[in-house]
Formats: structure tokens, C-alpha cells, sequence
């Protein structure tokens, strides 16, 4: 067993080599003519100056965390903080910057058409994925290695909890402000542009299209990789911290027969599903048809490879890791796994139904447009709405599931088995991260070498290839969405048993968290803590609408008071670096207050009553998930049926209906990439907070 932690090792290192590889496979593609080097740079510019500004704003207040982990609960912790939190932004910055390299060249390759094309921006997004699986993996094995393995340091798994922190407070900030940043500069640019001076999306007249551009890199590029780079860690951690809490062990005991086991497994499976996600990437290839369902199943394949290798590899693992298990069922943890890969799976698919203009859902939307705005939106709300039910089915499902065969293990052993059983599903759902990132990062690829093919005036027929691209890539997006907020659900509940556990132990056993709502304290709590999402969305969407309106002033400025930009007369360009500037400092301003209410709640009314907090951690886990699917669904849904509109539907561009997807798309921009994604973060920075601090609250 002692060998699992170093496999999980090798792989990671393993998936930053792929990453390599896939980097130097896209440098050596033709990035196009001058126009599309010029516009490639100015994308890449722009992005490269946002997360640096960003990350210097966010490292004044992960020192202030550190210090304060350092203080509270060991020094070493701080350490381990500020690791996970430096490899988390290492890994969007990397991806970021090779996403930006991949759109022109996606650009070139789609004019030989979708065979070339697919591979290349699958490609770039394919560094992504093994950058942030790489890093994040190879990061937390280390910590364990050194800190419980090696030196058997004091509170061990406290220092390796504190990694997880890290990983999530780059990922608040990340996707908070990148979110806004991309959708300031979206809604601005569509609002402007498609409604008011009725140009087609990323027309080289519209000042905001390059910001539109730099905003799909860093929200959902650089966003999206610190998220599932931070959901990855935190499903390893929460099995972890799950047994180390609940048996109040050391690193002495972690290498005790029955502890070992528990403790490594949840490696094995990341280690199993960093294998698989390499090999399924390289079975990526794109057709010739730019028909939505053979690329659908081209870009697949990697997903579905890597899924069924991992099914194999954990069945067989589970009968070598516990050959010894009570009532000789070892394949109960296999079950649990297993059941949360489906489950996330599953969730993909549910979103991919709701937000795919392939099924009813989105065409009822693009039918409601012909009455107009109103409508539109009032559709949109209530699939979002339908589809959260949906959702909670799948996930009581698969914690059924999973909590049944933690005790097919583990005996039966309610304490831990069950819960065990259901925190190592939430790594299911997250163990082919590799493969599942390069897909969503594939997206914004895509939909920037649209950009790019309309900016620098090529021949429709490349259009038409990158439209087809992008709109499998907002499926994809939806998909990879499910995944995240599925595997945020369970991951916090086994996060927040071990808060549970840890207040027991660090009071000696002699205070047990009270979640009887009857209890004035958990009530309050339990309210607050249903409250808060609601708070976290408004702020974020308030957010997004200010920096819109500096976006939408400043375009139209541009339009009124520069001659012949509008008429699109020769010579005469926009000032994209103004959009670019504004959206860059709305953006980092607004994301402070929404990033810091994640950490600080928890705090405050952790030490005021820790019976408060649990209830606030489980009225704030409820409503949150109901919240990011319903968000994330509406906004998705919304967006497709625009395009579907744009494929000729209801009058096509231009037409009343299509004014009125607009309008629906601008409402559903903030929905799908900034509140909805940035949910299922809230729920575990607020969960591992809580978990960091616990001996601090009694």
C-alpha cells in the first residue's frame, strides 16, 4: 500500500508531461496571416495583463491567510497553503497562455476543415486539463509524502487540509473575477453590437470584441482550471480527512493496518483516472463532417475512454487494496466510485438536455422569442428551474449508492463507512479531470478562432467550421459544469462530517456538534447559511451589470465619436485597449467583496457558536447546489438558443426574435460563467475553512 502515494506521483508527473507534449504539438501548427498573429497577440496581451494584475491582488490576501493558518493552526499549514494556492494559479496561467496560442491556429486549420480543426483546439485545452490534474495531484501527493509519510510531523493532516484551502481561494478569486471580466466585456459587446448597432458577433467595428475575446481565456479558461484544479484537490483531501478526523489519528497511525487502506485509496483512484484520461486524449480526431453529433462523438471518445478505463482499473483495485474486508465484499468502494462517475456522468448529460438546442428545452426558448423579451427569459428561468430537480434526483441517487456500498466495505460502520463510501464517489466523478478539462477548455478555443475568423475577415466557409466547434463547446462547457457542482455537493458533505469529527477532537471528545434545528443557534445558522448563496449570486451579478454598463457607455462612445467606425470605412480601427482596461479594473474591484464573504462568514460565526456554523454549512450546501444548477442551466439554455436562432430558425440574425435571444442570452452570460460556476466554490471554501479552523472554535 505504501507504493500508492508514489504511482499517484509518477502519474501526475506522467500528465505534465502530456501537457508538454500537447504544447509543443500546438506551437508547431501555422498560426495564420498577419491580421490573425496581431489579433492573436492582442488576446494573449490582454489575458496575460488580467491574471497578472489579478494574482497580485489576490497574493495580499492569501498572505494574510497564511499568516493567519500559520498562527491558528501550525506553521507548516501556512506552507502548504500557500503551495496549493501558488500551483493553482501556476496551472491557470499555463493553460491561459497556450489557449491563447491555440485559437488562430485553430483559426488556419479550420479553412482545411473540422478534421484539423477539432484536434487543435482540443489540443490546447488538453494542456489545461493535465496541467491543472498534474499539478493539483502532484502538489498534494508531495504534501503527504513529506509532512505524513516521511517527517510524521504533528497535526499532519491538518498541514495536507490546508493544501485544499489554498487551491480554493485562487479558485474563489479566480472565477469570480474572471467571470465578471468576461461577461462585462460579453453582455457590452452583444448589447451594443447585435441590438443596437445590428453587427454580427466579433465584427472587427465593435471596440469590445477583443475584451469579449480576452474574457473567454481568463473566466473560462484560467476560471474554469482553478475551479476543477481546486474540486480535484478537495475530493482527494475529503476521504482523507475523513478517516484522519474521524479517528483522530497522526501520522504515526497512517501506516496502520485498516488505516493505510482508507487513506490510500482515494490516490488509487486518481491515480487510475490520471492514466486513463492519458491515453483517452490521444484518441481524439476530428471528422470531416461539421455535423454537431459526429464531432460531438469525436471529442468524446477521450471522455468516454478514459471513463471506462477507470471503471476497470478501480473494480480491480478495490479487490487488491481490500482483499481483507469485512464479509469479503471488497468491490463495496468500488461501487461507490464507480457510481459517482456515472452520477457526475449523468449530471453532464441532464445539463447537456437542457442547454443542447438538439432537444425541447432550448427550442421552446427559441419559440418563446417570437413574443419577445419577457417571455424569453421567463422560459429560461423555468427550465433552469425544472432542471435543478433533475439534478437533486441524480445526486440522491448516487449518494444512495455510494453510501451503500461504504458499508459493503466497511461493515456496518454508519460513523464512517457509509460517509466514506460517499466521499470517494465525489473523486469518481472527478477522477478523469484530465481528459474532462481538456474538453471544456476546448470551448473558449473554439469560440475565440470564431473570433478570430470574423475579425480578420476570412471566407465564411471558416466561419462555419469554428461556429460549429463553438457550439459543440457550449455543451461541453454545461457538461464539465455538471461534474463540478456534483462532485462540490458530496465533497462538502464528506468535508463537513470531518468538521464534525474535528470539533469533537479537538474538545477531547466532549463536544459533539448540535444540528438539532430546534436549538436556536442551528437555526439561525441554518438560515443564514441559506441565505448566503443568494447573497454571493447578487453581489456577482451586480457585479457583472456595473462593469457592463462602463462596457456598453464606452463602446457606444466609440461608436458616436469615432468617424466612419461604424460605417466600417478603411483604416479607421477601435480602441480595444480601453474595453480591455475597463473591464480589467470592474472587474478585480468587484471581485473582492464576493471572494472575501466565502472566508470570513464561516469565520465570524464560527467563533461566535460553532453550532451556528454547522447549521449555516448546511442550509449554504442545500441551497447552493439547488442555485449553481438552476444558474448554470438557465444561462447555458439561453445562450444555444441565440445560436440556434442564428442558424436560420424563427427569422435568424437580425430578426425580432433573434433580438429577443439576445436579450435572454445577456441575462443568462452572468447565470452560466460567473455566479452559477463560482457556486459549488463558496460551498467548499466555506466548508474547508470551517474544517482548517475547527480546533480554533472550541
Amino acid at each position: 500500500m505504501d507504493v500508492i502515494p508514489y504511482l499517484a506521483a509518477i502519474s501526475a508527473l506522467a500528465g505534465l508531461g502530456v501537457a508538454y507534449f500537447y504544447f509543443k504539438a500546438v506551437e508547431k501548427e501555422s498560426p495564420g496571416n498577419e491580421r490573425m498573429v496581431f489579433l492573436m497577440t492582442e488576446i494573449q496581451k490582454g489575458a496575460k495583463a488580467f491574471l497578472q494584475k489579478e494574482y497580485q491582488w489576490v497574493s495580499i490576501f492569501a498572505v494574510g491567510m497564511a499568516i493567519l493558518v500559520g498562527a491558528v493552526i501550525a506553521p507548516l499549514a501556512a506552507l502548504t497553503y500557500l503551495l496549493g494556492a501558488m500551483l493553482s494559479a501556476t496551472a491557470g496561467y499555463a493553460g491561459m497562455t497556450v489557449a491563447t496560442m491555440a485559437n488562430a491556429r485553430t483559426t488556419e486549420a479550420a479553412k482545411e476543415g473540422p478534421a484539423k480543426a477539432l484536434p487543435v483546439a482540443f489540443r490546447g485545452g488538453a494542456v489545461m486539463g493535465f496541467c491543472v490534474a498534474g499539478l493539483a495531484l502532484l502538489g498534494l501527493m508531495v504534501t503527504y509524502i513529506v509532512f505524513v509519510k516521511l517527517l510524521e510531523v504533528d497535526d499532519a493532516f491538518e498541514i495536507v487540509t490546508a493544501y485544499g484551502l489554498g487551491a480554493s481561494t485562487i479558485a474563489l478569486f479566480s472565477r469570480v473575477g474572471g467571470g465578471i471580466y468576461t461577461k462585462a466585456a460579453d453582455v457590452g459587446a452583444d448589447l451594443v453590437g447585435k441590438v443596437e448597432a445590428g453587427i454580427p458577433e466579433d465584427d472587427p467595428r465593435n471596440p469590445a470584441t477583443i475584451a469579449d475575446n480576452v474574457g473567454d481565456n481568463v473566466g473560462d479558461v484560467a476560471g474554469m482550471g482553478a475551479d476543477l484544479f481546486e474540486s480535484y484537490a478537495g475530493s482527494i483531501i475529503a476521504p482523507i480527512s475523513l478517516v484522519a478526523f474521524a479517528g483522530a489519528i497522526g501520522a504515526e497511525q497512517a501506516g496502520d493496518t485498516g488505516v493505510v487502506e482508507l487513506l490510500v485509496f482515494p490516490m488509487f483512484v486518481a491515480f487510475i483516472g490520471m492514466v486513463g484520461s492519458i491515453i483517452g486524449s490521444f484518441l481524439v480526431k476530428g471528422g470531416d463532417s461539421t455535423d454537431s453529433k459526429s464531432l460531438s462523438k469525436a471529442l468524446h471518445m477521450g471522455t468516454n475512454v478514459a471513463m471506462g478505463i477507470t471503471v476497470a482499473g478501480v473494480l480491480a483495485g478495490s479487490f487488491w487494496i481490500f482483499a481483507d474486508a469485512p464479509e469479503d465484499k471488497p468491490w463495496g468502494l468500488a461501487v461507490s466510485v464507480i457510481g459517482g462517475l456515472i452520477v457526475g456522468w449523468a449530471l453532464g448529460k441532464t445539463a447537456e438536455y437542457y442547454t443542447s438546442d438538439h432537444f425541447k428545452p432550448v427550442k421552446d426558448i427559441a419559440q418563446q422569442t417570437e413574443t419577445g423579451p419577457a417571455t424569453t427569459v421567463l422560459k429560461g428561468i423555468s427550465i433552469g428551474m425544472v432542471s435543478v430537480f433533475a439534478s437533486v434526483g441524480l445526486i440522491l441517487v448516487g449518494i444512495a449508492v455510494a453510501y451503500w456500498g461504504g458499508q459493503q466495505t466497511l461493515g456496518d460502520d454508519t460513523t464512517l463507512g457509509g460517509l466514506y463510501g460517499i466521499a470517494v464517489a465525489a473523486i469518481g466523478m472527478l477522477a478523469t479531470t484530465g481528459v474532462v478539462v481538456s474538453v471544456d477548455a476546448y470551448g473558449p478555443i473554439a469560440d475565440n478562432a470564431g473570433g478570430i475568423a470574423e475579425m480578420a475577415e476570412l471566407d465564411p466557409s471558416v466561419r462555419e467550421v469554428t461556429d460549429a466547434l463553438d457550439s459543440l463547446g457550449n455543451t461541453t462547457a454545461a457538461i464539465a459544469k455538471g461534474f463540478a457542482v456534483g462532485s462540490a455537493a458530496l465533497t462538502a458533505l464528506a468535508l463537513f462530517k470531518s468538521f464534525e469529527f474535528a470539533v469533537s477532537t479537538a474538545s477531547n471528545g466532549e463536544t459533539v456538534l448540535n444540528l438539532n434545528i430546534g436549538e436556536i443557534d442551528v437555526f439561525i445558522g441554518l438560515f443564514i447559511g441559506a441565505a448566503l448563496p443568494f447573497l454571493f449570486a447578487a453581489l456577482t451579478i451586480d457585479a457583472v451589470g456595473r462593469a457592463a454598463a462602463k462596457m456598453i457607455e464606452e463602446v457606444r462612445r466609440q461608436f458616436r465619436e469615432i468617424p466612419g467606425l461604424r460605417e466600417g470605412q478603411e483604416g479607421v480601427i477601435p480602441d480595444s485597449a480601453r474595453c480591455v482596461a475597463i473591464s480589467t479594473e470592474a472587474s478585480l474591484k468587484e471581485m473582492i467583496i464576493p471572494g472575501a464573504l466565502a472566508v470570513v462568514v464561516p469565520l465570524v460565526i464560527g467563533f461566535i457558536s460553532v453550532d451556528a456554523l454547522g447549521g449555516l454549512l448546511a442550509g449554504a450546501l442545500v441551497t447552493g447546489f439547488a442555485l449553481a444548477i438552476f444558474m448554470a442551466n438557465a444561462g447555458g439554455a439561453w445562450d444555444n438558443a441565440k445560436k440556434y436562432i442564428e442558424t436560420g430558425q424563427h427569422g435568424g440574425k437580425g430578426s425580432d426574435s433573434h433580438k429577443a435571444a439576445v436579450v435572454g442570452d445577456t441575462v443568462g452570460d452572468p447565470f452560466k460563467d460567473t455566479s452559477g460556476p463560482a457556486m459549488n466554490i463558496l460551498l467548499k471554501v466555506m466548508t474547508i475553512v470551517s474544517l482548517v479552523f475547527a480546533s480554533a472554535f472550541v
